[in-house]
Protein backbone atom coordinates (compact mmCIF):
# COMPACT_ATOMS: atom_id res chain seq x y z
CA UNK A 1 0.00 0.00 0.00
CA UNK A 2 2.25 3.48 -1.85
CA UNK A 3 1.63 6.70 -0.30
CA UNK A 4 -1.47 8.58 -0.78
CA UNK A 5 -5.00 7.34 -1.12
CA UNK A 6 -3.96 4.63 -2.84
CA UNK A 7 -6.07 1.47 -1.22
CA UNK A 8 -3.87 -1.33 -2.78
CA UNK A 9 -0.89 -3.47 -1.70
CA UNK A 10 2.23 -3.76 -4.14
CA UNK A 11 3.18 -7.34 -5.72
CA UNK A 12 5.58 -8.14 -2.79
CA UNK A 13 3.00 -7.23 0.13
CA UNK A 14 0.72 -9.24 -1.54
CA UNK A 15 2.81 -12.27 -2.09
CA UNK A 16 4.54 -11.54 1.45
CA UNK A 17 0.99 -11.86 2.94
CA UNK A 18 0.51 -15.17 1.12
CA UNK A 19 3.86 -16.45 2.52
CA UNK A 20 2.52 -15.70 6.30
CA UNK A 21 -0.80 -17.16 5.41
CA UNK A 22 0.63 -20.42 4.09
CA UNK A 23 2.96 -20.76 7.24
CA UNK A 24 -0.15 -19.57 10.02
CA UNK A 25 -2.49 -22.26 8.16
CA UNK A 26 0.38 -25.08 8.16
CA UNK A 27 1.64 -24.65 11.30
CA UNK A 28 0.41 -22.48 14.03
CA UNK A 29 -3.21 -23.18 12.93
CA UNK A 30 -3.60 -26.78 14.50
CA UNK A 31 -1.50 -25.18 17.53
CA UNK A 32 -3.70 -22.22 18.55
CA UNK A 33 -6.38 -23.89 20.63
CA UNK A 34 -3.67 -25.91 22.81
CA UNK A 35 -1.52 -22.61 23.53
CA UNK A 36 -4.78 -20.68 24.39
CA UNK A 37 -5.62 -23.65 26.94
CA UNK A 38 -2.16 -24.23 28.50
CA UNK A 39 -1.49 -20.45 28.90
CA UNK A 40 2.32 -21.48 28.08
CA UNK A 41 5.08 -19.43 25.77
CA UNK A 42 4.79 -21.15 22.13
CA UNK A 43 8.92 -21.24 21.86
CA UNK A 44 8.39 -23.56 18.40
CA UNK A 45 5.90 -21.01 17.06
CA UNK A 46 8.22 -18.15 17.74
CA UNK A 47 11.37 -19.98 16.26
CA UNK A 48 9.68 -21.01 13.48
CA UNK A 49 9.25 -17.36 12.99
CA UNK A 50 12.81 -16.60 12.86
CA UNK A 51 14.21 -19.00 10.63
CA UNK A 52 11.45 -18.46 7.82
CA UNK A 53 12.57 -14.48 7.82
CA UNK A 54 9.32 -13.10 9.97
CA UNK A 55 10.78 -12.08 13.03
CA UNK A 56 12.77 -9.10 11.49
CA UNK A 57 10.36 -8.02 9.42
CA UNK A 58 9.98 -3.76 9.89
CA UNK A 59 13.91 -3.54 11.31
CA UNK A 60 16.54 -1.21 8.89
CA UNK A 61 18.33 -4.13 7.48
CA UNK A 62 21.28 -1.44 7.69
CA UNK A 63 21.17 -2.54 11.52
CA UNK A 64 20.27 -5.88 10.87
CA UNK A 65 17.12 -6.10 10.28
CA UNK A 66 14.85 -8.05 7.43
CA UNK A 67 13.37 -4.58 5.98
CA UNK A 68 9.93 -3.58 5.41
CA UNK A 69 7.77 -1.38 7.76
CA UNK A 70 4.64 -0.60 9.01
CA UNK A 71 2.17 -1.92 6.39
CA UNK A 72 4.50 -4.98 6.54
CA UNK A 73 4.18 -4.89 10.37
CA UNK A 74 0.65 -4.80 10.34
CA UNK A 75 0.10 -7.46 7.64
CA UNK A 76 2.46 -9.99 9.78
CA UNK A 77 0.00 -9.06 12.87
CA UNK A 78 -3.27 -9.57 10.65
CA UNK A 79 -2.25 -12.90 9.50
CA UNK A 80 -0.93 -14.20 12.58
CA UNK A 81 -4.56 -12.74 14.64
CA UNK A 82 -6.43 -14.66 12.20
CA UNK A 83 -5.37 -17.67 14.08
CA UNK A 84 -3.66 -16.46 17.52
CA UNK A 85 -3.97 -13.16 18.52
CA UNK A 86 -1.60 -14.34 21.61
CA UNK A 87 0.82 -15.85 18.88
CA UNK A 88 0.69 -12.20 16.82
CA UNK A 89 1.86 -10.63 19.85
CA UNK A 90 4.98 -12.21 19.22
CA UNK A 91 6.39 -10.09 16.25
CA UNK A 92 4.44 -6.90 17.82
CA UNK A 93 5.77 -6.77 21.07
CA UNK A 94 9.49 -7.27 20.19
CA UNK A 95 8.64 -4.23 18.10
CA UNK A 96 7.28 -2.38 20.30
CA UNK A 97 9.99 -2.60 23.01
CA UNK A 98 12.66 -2.08 20.23
CA UNK A 99 10.94 1.60 18.61
CA UNK A 100 12.02 3.60 21.48
CA UNK A 101 15.55 1.85 20.51
CA UNK A 102 15.16 2.83 16.85
CA UNK A 103 13.67 6.38 17.38
CA UNK A 104 16.77 7.57 19.25
CA UNK A 105 18.99 4.65 20.29
CA UNK A 106 22.67 4.82 19.34
CA UNK A 107 23.80 3.14 16.84
CA UNK A 108 25.55 0.18 18.34
CA UNK A 109 22.59 -0.62 20.30
CA UNK A 110 20.36 -0.39 17.19
CA UNK A 111 22.71 -3.02 15.64
CA UNK A 112 22.42 -5.16 18.95
CA UNK A 113 18.70 -4.68 18.71
CA UNK A 114 17.74 -5.35 15.10
CA UNK A 115 20.30 -8.15 14.70
CA UNK A 116 19.28 -9.84 17.84
CA UNK A 117 15.79 -9.88 17.37
CA UNK A 118 15.82 -10.93 13.51
CA UNK A 119 18.64 -13.75 14.61
CA UNK A 120 16.02 -14.87 18.02
CA UNK A 121 19.20 -14.16 20.02
CA UNK A 122 17.18 -11.85 21.66
CA UNK A 123 13.28 -10.85 22.75
CA UNK A 124 12.04 -7.42 24.25
CA UNK A 125 9.43 -6.29 26.22
CA UNK A 126 8.03 -2.34 27.01
CA UNK A 127 7.87 -1.62 30.71
CA UNK A 128 5.65 1.92 30.66
CA UNK A 129 2.67 0.60 33.11
CA UNK A 130 2.73 0.70 36.78
CA UNK A 131 0.39 -0.36 39.63
CA UNK A 132 -0.56 3.66 40.04
CA UNK A 133 -0.13 4.39 36.43
CA UNK A 134 -1.68 3.25 33.65
CA UNK A 135 -3.39 5.77 31.37
CA UNK A 136 -1.33 8.68 33.32
CA UNK A 137 1.72 7.41 32.43
CA UNK A 138 4.06 10.31 33.42
CA UNK A 139 2.69 9.75 37.00
CA UNK A 140 5.11 7.06 37.18
CA UNK A 141 6.99 6.08 40.55
CA UNK A 142 9.66 4.11 39.04
CA UNK A 143 13.23 5.65 40.20
CA UNK A 144 16.51 6.45 38.33
CA UNK A 145 19.25 8.19 40.04
CA UNK A 146 22.68 8.88 39.03
CA UNK A 147 25.61 6.97 40.22
CA UNK A 148 29.01 8.52 38.64
CA UNK A 149 28.65 7.44 35.20
CA UNK A 150 25.86 4.48 35.88
CA UNK A 151 22.43 4.63 37.01
CA UNK A 152 20.68 3.22 39.89
CA UNK A 153 16.89 1.86 38.77
CA UNK A 154 14.06 0.93 41.34
CA UNK A 155 10.23 0.03 40.23
CA UNK A 156 7.77 -2.09 39.67
CA UNK A 157 6.09 -2.30 36.14
CA UNK A 158 2.72 -4.24 35.72
CA UNK A 159 1.08 -5.95 33.03
CA UNK A 160 4.29 -5.93 30.93
CA UNK A 161 3.40 -8.34 27.72
CA UNK A 162 6.21 -10.82 27.38
CA UNK A 163 8.10 -10.79 30.24
CA UNK A 164 9.39 -14.00 31.20
CA UNK A 165 10.03 -14.35 27.51
CA UNK A 166 12.04 -11.36 27.16
CA UNK A 167 15.59 -10.66 28.10
CA UNK A 168 15.71 -7.47 26.93
CA UNK A 169 13.45 -4.53 28.53
CA UNK A 170 12.76 -0.64 27.72
CA UNK A 171 12.07 0.62 31.08
CA UNK A 172 10.92 4.11 31.73
CA UNK A 173 11.77 6.19 34.95
CA UNK A 174 11.96 9.37 36.85
CA UNK A 175 15.39 10.77 36.25
CA UNK A 176 14.33 14.27 37.67
CA UNK A 177 12.11 14.13 40.57
CA UNK A 178 12.16 17.89 41.10
CA UNK A 179 11.30 18.70 37.11
CA UNK A 180 8.65 19.11 35.09
CA UNK A 181 6.13 16.64 34.87
CA UNK A 182 6.74 14.68 31.35
CA UNK A 183 10.15 16.29 31.20
CA UNK A 184 11.07 14.49 33.87
CA UNK A 185 11.59 10.56 32.47
CA UNK A 186 14.53 8.80 31.24
CA UNK A 187 14.31 5.65 29.09
CA UNK A 188 16.49 2.67 29.43
CA UNK A 189 17.60 -0.18 28.33
CA UNK A 190 17.27 -3.10 31.12
CA UNK A 191 18.69 -7.03 31.01
CA UNK A 192 16.93 -9.62 32.78
CA UNK A 193 21.13 -10.67 33.79
CA UNK A 194 21.62 -7.50 35.65
CA UNK A 195 21.51 -8.09 39.15
CA UNK A 196 18.19 -6.70 41.15
CA UNK A 197 16.15 -7.58 37.80
CA UNK A 198 13.09 -9.51 39.28
CA UNK A 199 9.51 -11.04 37.77
CA UNK A 200 6.40 -10.87 39.37
CA UNK A 201 3.93 -12.81 39.32
CA UNK A 202 2.44 -14.36 35.67
CA UNK A 203 -1.14 -12.87 35.38
CA UNK A 204 -4.02 -15.42 34.47
CA UNK A 205 -5.38 -13.10 31.98
CA UNK A 206 -9.26 -13.53 29.65
CA UNK A 207 -7.65 -13.52 26.66
CA UNK A 208 -4.24 -13.51 24.34
CA UNK A 209 -3.19 -16.57 26.60
CA UNK A 210 0.23 -18.28 25.70
CA UNK A 211 1.92 -14.47 25.88
CA UNK A 212 2.86 -14.23 29.46
CA UNK A 213 2.06 -11.14 30.92
CA UNK A 214 3.82 -10.32 34.36
CA UNK A 215 5.24 -7.65 36.87
CA UNK A 216 8.68 -6.54 36.16
CA UNK A 217 10.51 -5.47 39.30
CA UNK A 218 14.03 -3.39 39.79
CA UNK A 219 15.36 -3.35 43.29
CA UNK A 220 18.79 -1.31 42.80
CA UNK A 221 19.60 -2.48 39.39
CA UNK A 222 22.91 -0.82 37.77
CA UNK A 223 22.20 0.51 34.39
CA UNK A 224 25.44 1.66 32.64
CA UNK A 225 25.34 5.42 31.17
CA UNK A 226 25.50 3.51 26.95
CA UNK A 227 22.18 1.79 27.85
CA UNK A 228 20.25 5.37 28.19
CA UNK A 229 18.37 5.49 25.16
CA UNK A 230 18.45 9.05 23.30
CA UNK A 231 18.54 11.70 25.92
CA UNK A 232 17.94 11.95 29.44
CA UNK A 233 14.85 13.53 30.41
CA UNK A 234 12.92 12.72 26.86
CA UNK A 235 11.71 9.58 27.90
CA UNK A 236 8.25 10.25 28.14
CA UNK A 237 8.41 11.90 24.42
CA UNK A 238 10.35 8.64 23.07
CA UNK A 239 7.01 6.64 25.04
CA UNK A 240 4.34 8.30 23.35
CA UNK A 241 5.93 8.51 20.01
CA UNK A 242 6.31 4.93 20.66
CA UNK A 243 2.64 4.37 21.08
CA UNK A 244 1.72 6.46 18.11
CA UNK A 245 3.74 3.90 15.79
CA UNK A 246 2.66 0.63 17.83
CA UNK A 247 -1.10 1.71 17.77
CA UNK A 248 -1.50 0.56 14.51
CA UNK A 249 -0.23 -2.67 15.03
CA UNK A 250 -2.58 -3.45 17.37
CA UNK A 251 -5.39 -2.23 14.99
CA UNK A 252 -4.10 -4.91 12.57
CA UNK A 253 -4.22 -7.31 15.74
CA UNK A 254 -8.16 -6.40 16.22
CA UNK A 255 -8.41 -6.67 12.61
CA UNK A 256 -7.13 -10.24 12.23
CA UNK A 257 -9.10 -11.19 15.36
CA UNK A 258 -12.47 -9.91 13.99
CA UNK A 259 -11.24 -11.36 10.28
CA UNK A 260 -10.45 -15.15 11.82
CA UNK A 261 -13.59 -14.95 13.81
CA UNK A 262 -16.05 -13.88 10.45
CA UNK A 263 -14.24 -16.44 8.30
CA UNK A 264 -15.08 -19.50 10.89
CA UNK A 265 -18.47 -18.15 11.18
CA UNK A 266 -19.45 -17.56 7.67
CA UNK A 267 -18.69 -20.92 6.75
CA UNK A 268 -20.39 -22.38 9.72
CA UNK A 269 -24.31 -20.40 9.09
CA UNK A 270 -23.77 -21.71 5.26
CA UNK A 271 -23.99 -25.60 6.39
CA UNK A 272 -26.14 -25.17 9.55
CA UNK A 273 -29.19 -26.14 8.98
CA UNK A 274 -32.52 -25.25 10.72
CA UNK A 275 -36.28 -25.78 9.26
CA UNK A 276 -35.07 -27.55 6.43
CA UNK A 277 -32.16 -24.84 4.79
CA UNK A 278 -28.90 -23.36 5.74
CA UNK A 279 -29.20 -20.48 8.28
CA UNK A 280 -27.51 -17.83 6.03
CA UNK A 281 -30.52 -18.10 4.08
CA UNK A 282 -32.33 -16.34 6.94
CA UNK A 283 -32.37 -12.45 6.33
CA UNK A 284 -31.61 -11.76 9.80
CA UNK A 285 -28.08 -13.70 9.61
CA UNK A 286 -27.66 -12.18 6.44
CA UNK A 287 -28.62 -8.25 7.53
CA UNK A 288 -25.42 -9.63 10.37
CA UNK A 289 -22.86 -11.00 8.46
CA UNK A 290 -23.21 -7.80 6.18
CA UNK A 291 -22.83 -5.52 8.65
CA UNK A 292 -20.01 -7.35 10.11
CA UNK A 293 -18.47 -7.00 6.58
CA UNK A 294 -18.40 -3.55 6.18
CA UNK A 295 -17.10 -3.27 9.56
CA UNK A 296 -13.95 -5.15 8.84
CA UNK A 297 -13.44 -3.88 5.61
CA UNK A 298 -13.80 -0.11 7.33
CA UNK A 299 -11.38 -1.39 10.06
CA UNK A 300 -9.01 -2.42 7.13
CA UNK A 301 -8.68 0.98 5.75
CA UNK A 302 -8.06 2.70 8.57
CA UNK A 303 -5.50 0.28 9.82
CA UNK A 304 -3.57 0.78 6.80
CA UNK A 305 -4.07 4.19 6.23
CA UNK A 306 -2.24 4.40 9.58
CA UNK A 307 0.49 2.13 8.65
CA UNK A 308 1.29 4.44 5.37
CA UNK A 309 1.04 7.06 8.36
CA UNK A 310 3.77 5.98 10.02
CA UNK A 311 5.60 4.72 7.28
CA UNK A 312 5.44 7.94 5.01
CA UNK A 313 6.39 10.03 8.61
CA UNK A 314 2.97 11.58 8.48
CA UNK A 315 2.76 14.54 11.16
CA UNK A 316 -0.71 13.23 11.81
CA UNK A 317 0.08 10.08 12.59
CA UNK A 318 -1.21 10.41 16.34
CA UNK A 319 -4.93 11.17 14.64
CA UNK A 320 -4.40 8.01 12.35
CA UNK A 321 -2.89 5.65 14.79
CA UNK A 322 -5.99 6.62 17.44
CA UNK A 323 -8.35 6.02 14.42
CA UNK A 324 -7.07 3.09 13.77
CA UNK A 325 -6.26 1.51 17.25
CA UNK A 326 -9.98 2.49 18.29
CA UNK A 327 -11.81 1.82 15.71
CA UNK A 328 -10.54 -1.42 14.46
CA UNK A 329 -10.72 -2.80 18.62
CA UNK A 330 -14.06 -1.73 18.83
CA UNK A 331 -14.78 -3.27 15.92
CA UNK A 332 -13.50 -6.94 16.33
CA UNK A 333 -15.44 -6.91 19.87
CA UNK A 334 -18.49 -6.40 17.97
CA UNK A 335 -17.77 -8.38 15.43
CA UNK A 336 -16.09 -11.83 17.16
CA UNK A 337 -19.77 -11.04 19.52
CA UNK A 338 -21.81 -11.52 16.52
CA UNK A 339 -19.95 -14.62 15.58
CA UNK A 340 -20.45 -15.91 19.29
CA UNK A 341 -24.15 -15.33 18.68
CA UNK A 342 -24.48 -16.38 14.99
CA UNK A 343 -22.92 -20.48 16.38
CA UNK A 344 -25.69 -20.31 18.74
CA UNK A 345 -25.35 -22.88 21.59
CA UNK A 346 -22.19 -23.70 19.88
CA UNK A 347 -20.66 -20.10 19.66
CA UNK A 348 -20.82 -20.48 23.59
CA UNK A 349 -18.22 -24.04 24.22
CA UNK A 350 -14.42 -24.12 23.73
CA UNK A 351 -14.32 -26.94 21.26
CA UNK A 352 -15.39 -23.82 18.65
CA UNK A 353 -12.60 -20.78 18.01
CA UNK A 354 -15.28 -17.59 18.06
CA UNK A 355 -15.06 -17.52 21.83
CA UNK A 356 -11.36 -17.74 21.98
CA UNK A 357 -11.85 -15.04 19.52
CA UNK A 358 -14.05 -12.62 21.20
CA UNK A 359 -11.91 -13.33 24.79
CA UNK A 360 -9.03 -12.25 22.72
CA UNK A 361 -10.91 -9.07 20.90
CA UNK A 362 -11.53 -7.03 24.31
CA UNK A 363 -7.81 -6.28 25.50
CA UNK A 364 -7.57 -5.03 22.35
CA UNK A 365 -9.58 -1.94 23.70
CA UNK A 366 -7.67 -1.24 26.27
CA UNK A 367 -3.69 -1.88 25.74
CA UNK A 368 -1.36 0.73 23.79
CA UNK A 369 -3.90 3.36 25.50
CA UNK A 370 -7.38 2.41 26.38
CA UNK A 371 -10.47 3.31 23.97
CA UNK A 372 -11.23 6.35 25.82
CA UNK A 373 -7.64 7.68 25.79
CA UNK A 374 -7.59 7.06 21.92
CA UNK A 375 -10.87 9.33 21.36
CA UNK A 376 -9.19 11.82 23.81
CA UNK A 377 -6.43 12.05 21.20
CA UNK A 378 -8.56 12.48 18.47
CA UNK A 379 -10.69 15.43 19.94
CA UNK A 380 -7.43 17.05 20.34
CA UNK A 381 -6.58 16.46 16.70
CA UNK A 382 -9.77 17.73 15.45
CA UNK A 383 -10.97 21.07 18.04
CA UNK A 384 -7.23 21.82 19.36
CA UNK A 385 -6.75 20.64 23.48
CA UNK A 386 -9.37 22.43 25.41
Amino acid sequence: MSEGLSFTFTDEQNMFRQAVRELVEDKLAPRAAEIDEADEYPWDIDELLVRNGFAGVSYPEEFGGAGGGAVEMCILTEELSRVSAGVALIPAVNKLGAIPVLLAGHDDMKRQICTGITEGTHRMSYCLTEPSSGSDAGAMKSRAVKDGDDWILSGTKRFITGAGASDLYTYFAVSDPDGEKGRNITAFLVSKDMKGFELGRKEDKMGIRGSPTREVILDDVRVPKENVIGEVGQGFRYAMRTLDFSRPTVGAQALGIAQGAFDYASSYVRERNQFGKPIAAFQGLQFMFADMAMKIETARMAVYRAAVAVDSEDPNVSYWAAIAKCYASDVAMSVTTDCVQALGGYGYIREYPVERFMRDAKITQIYEGTNQIQRVVIARSVLGKQ
